[in-house]
């Protein structure tokens, strides 16, 4: 009796359509460039072990989601001692001498086993002399995804509603004469128009000629995640089209339809081989459909062999983790005096600087860090355009819109010759768009490009347009809302700052943003979570919301009393200059003196780190001006590389601590926090943001051709906004370019998982964890570290599997 393999069966429960459908919900969006947001670009697959993730990739798409043996060899002795690995060998429960750990830094990567159909017509002898299939097909889906979502209007004219962009490719791709003669295989045009007409039509076809009716629903799924992965930009792409739609409660199958025109590919090319070279058709055929049936064993083959892999990584995590903890496990508190200022700065990581050097000013200098949306659940609209700029994390959707209350005619004819000098300015902020402002605008535009570039002290001028002397308004669905639920929304801000009495004199709002010229990824340097915006709206909307005196006397009457003397100011922190420019601020305040101080010192200490030597505040600072207004400049500023923590507790415990710009830092008290829902607030969004980051800088470090975009000198901008292509094709590149996180020599950034430290109860954390699934997901799969630390008690315990294991203190510092 003949026994069925259980990965090929008749009669399966579910369709090949269905099966297939699986692999479209585990790609994670990727933002376009003027709103770009870091992404974990495994957010979708958080349901599995991070390893298990990382083997399933190298066996579908050959990604790394490790770094090569001869990256952890070099941290060897150095940062990675024999104790991180015997941590590491009894957390991950692996048996293996120092010789092997040694040795399997030796092992080259396996390379990946699974091979899609045009995988197997690319290998034949007679087509390795010519053009691969693979490049061909590449090529010519992600030109036409580019030209489609460039140009929507124009390739929807002829194309049905229902499968719209299905339909506008199978019409593209049928007139197309160049792709048989480029291939040297003219007949395959006339195949292109017998290929199906529909998505259902697509899976019949599949299901009837290549799998004979019969197919595996797990490697079918499988299947179907690699050839998305050929195409995995945008397939991002197209999961941000869907994310979006979510937010508002829509549907969307675009990343089906795009596997539909993968899987059309795979079709022409069965069809195409089977009626060319019978005898190669049937070899490759069976080799095909062989793998199905390993798929499984080759995923436990590299599963294994990564294993050990996983041992240097945990024990570099380790490496980070252990001198941390016991800084934190012996701080004291610092002295509590009465603050004359308080400066609350965005929780991004090149917040952390500017805040010791600021605090280093006056003992009575305090800082704060929340999130960098301000708590503003906001979309800005400004007078000259119709589009909203969302200014919160793309986790979330806007619940409000803010604007500029209405002016004058000859304000708006003001404030628009500063839009149009503005909007000038970004558009020639990329390269190749440049050129065509030059041929509109003539000589005079030239001269000023030119003028541009010998200008090393150019003025700063806001890329975001934002309109000066602004009184804004507050909208929901288009109508201003009451002074009631202004005042209910600053309520939960204070609370969530702590900041409900004791209010010092001056409150500095620190927003933060960074300028860079020629960068088409420069919203990646503003606030890594909001959008890719600065904080500059937010702050200012905030501060006037806290300066007006009929809402504080609303908050006076729910119990929080904001004496008179007090006034909240709006600031920007320039992160490539190291600057911060107060708004609406009078020019005798103190604490001018304060932040040029602060500039001073943060400037001095980051300037090795950028190759700047000289000695002179004034040459520093001017150094760093000119970097930013320096078209040819790969690398203005390190934006978020080698981010490593994420630290939750009052700054009275971490001030005295140089952490090195590597930690997000949130202030929060529990003893204040009744019911912690500011805790589970602080869990379920900055934590999940502060991942994001974390993951996309690790991305881009372990698999620069994946997960990163590539070389910025051969950077190409797609339909404006969309994304990037290096040089004129190939696949959407997402995620970092690589002059974000290496410096030509070495790696800036350290890949490693984020490591979280909460000063609350440990049950109180326990019960957010168990209430919120994918808060779980991630710790229990390995995706980051979570430690509960009790500050009072100078002890900490770790979440690890669903329980709490004491973090061991050195007797030193007891």
């Amino acid at each position: 009796m003949k026994v069925q393999s259980p990965l090929l069966h008749n009669a399966a429960p579910r369709s090949l359509q269905q099966c297939m459908r699986q692999a479209c919900s585990k790609f994670a969006p990727t933002w376009p460039l003027d709103r770009s947001i870091a992404v974990n670009p495994w957010w979708e697959m958080r349901d599995e072990t991070f390893s298990k993730v990382a083997a399933r990739l190298a066996t579908l798409g050959k990604i790394n989601c490790l770094m090569p043996g001869a990256y952890y060899k070099r941290q060897w002795g150095n940062a990675i001692s024999s104790s991180h690995l015997q941590m590491a060998k009894e957390e991950l429960r692996v048996e293996a001498t120092q010789e092997q750990l040694l040795g399997a830094l030796e092992t080259p990567t396996v390379s990946k086993p699974w091979h899609n159909f045009v995988d197997f017509l690319d290998d034949m002898v007679e087509q390795r002399n010519k053009m691969a299939w693979r490049a061909e097909v590449e090529q010519q889906i992600s030109q036409f995804c580019g030209a489609f979502f460039q140009y929507p209007e124009r390739m929807l004219s002829s194309a049905s509603s229902e499968h719209a962009f299905f339909q506008a490719w199978r019409e593209v791709v049928g007139l197309d004469k160049g792709i048989g003669i480029l291939m040297g295989a003219r007949e395959i045009n006339q195949q292109i128009h017998s290929l199906p007409e529909s998505i259902s039509g697509v899976y019949e076809a599949f299901q009837k000629e290549v799998f004979a009716g019969q197919f595996s629903e797990a490697a079918c799924a499988d299947y179907a995640t690699s050839l998305l992965l050929d195409v995995n930009g945008w397939t991002s792409w197209l999961a941000y089209q869907a994310w979006q739609d979510r937010l508002l409660g829509n549907d969307n199958d675009l990343i089906e339809q795009l596997l539909a025109i993968r899987l059309c590919w795979e079709l022409l090319l069965w069809r195409h081989l089977q009626a060319k070279t019978a005898a190669s058709y049937e070899l490759i055929k069976h080799q095909f459909l062989a793998q199905f049936e390993k798929s499984e064993t080759h995923f436990d083959e590299i599963l294994t062999s990564q294993q050990l892999l996983w041992v240097w990584q945990r024990a570099l995590e380790y490496a980070y983790q252990e001198p941390l903890q016991q800084q934190l496990l012996k701080a004291q508190p610092s002295p509590s005096v009465t603050p004359k200022m308080l400066a609350v700065f965005c929780i991004d990581v090149r917040s952390e600087p500017m805040r010791r050097a600021l605090e280093a000013q006056d003992p009575a200098i305090q800082t704060a860090g929340f999130a960098g949306f301000f708590g503003l659940p906001i979309e800005y609209r400004n007078s000259f355009t119709s589009e909203a700029r969302p200014q919160l994390p793309g986790l979330l959707r806007p619940a409000l819109s803010v604007a500029r209350a209405a002016v004058s005619a000859s304000e708006r004819k003001h404030n628009g010759s500063i839009q149009r000098k503005v909007g000038n300015q970004d558009a020639s902020s990329i390269a190749p768009a440049s050129f065509g402002l030059v041929e509109a605008g003539g000589v005079f535009k030239a001269f000023d490009l030119l003028r541009y570039s010998f200008s090393k002290m150019r003025k700063r001028e806001s890329k975001t347009s934002i309109e000066e002397n602004s009184i804004w308004e507050l909208r929901s669905n288009g109508v201003v809302i009451s002074k009631e639920d202004q005042a209910q929304l600053l309520l939960a801000i204070l609370q969530a700052l702590g900041l409900t009495k004791n209010f010092p004199e001056h409150v500095l709002l620190v927003g933060h943003g960074s300028h860079s010229a020629n960068n088409p990824h420069a919203a990646s340097l503003d606030c890594g979570a909001c959008g890719g915006q600065s904080g500059e709206v937010n702050v200012r909307v905030l501060a006037q919301l806290l300066n007006d005196v009929s809402l504080r006397e609303t908050l006076a009457s729910h119990g929080v009393t904001v004496p008179n003397a007090t006034r909240f100011v709006p600031a920007l922190h320039n992160t490539s200059l190291d600057e911060i420019v107060c708004f609406d601020a009078p020019d005798e305040a103190p604490y001018r003196q304060w932040l040029r101080g602060a500039e001073n010192v943060a400037q001095r200490a980051r300037a090795p780190s950028l190759g700047i030597e000289s000695k002179k505040s004034t040459q520093i600072a001017a150094a760093l001006q000119e970097r930013s207004n320096d078209w040819a400049q790969l690398r203005p500023e390190w934006g978020l590389a080698n981010n490593a923590s994420f630290i939750v507790a009052p700054r009275s415990f971490t001030k005295l601590i140089n952490l090195e710009g590597r930690s997000f830092l949130h202030d929060y008290t529990w003893e204040g926090d009744a019911g912690f829902e500011v805790l589970e607030l602080i869990i379920t969004a900055p934590m999940i943001v502060t991942n994001w980051i974390n993951l996309q800088y690790y991305a881009s470090v372990v698999d620069p051709d994946k997960y990163g975009s590539g070389n910025k000198l051969l950077h190409n901008v797609v339909g404006e906004h969309i994304g990037v292509f290096e040089g004129n094709g190939g696949d959407l590149r997402i995620g970092l370019p690589i002059q974000s996180v290496h410096d030509g020599t070495d790696w800036r950034h350290q890949p490693l998982r984020l490591s979280v430290y909460i000063a609350a109860p440990i049950q109180a954390i326990a019960n957010i964890i168990n209430a919120h699934a994918a808060v779980r997901e991630l710790l229990d799969n390995g995706w980051l570290f979570l430690f509960a630390w009790d500050v009072e008690a100078r002890s900490m315990a770790r979440y690890h599997a669903g329980q709490w294991a004491p973090v061991a203190v050195e007797d030193t510092y007891v």
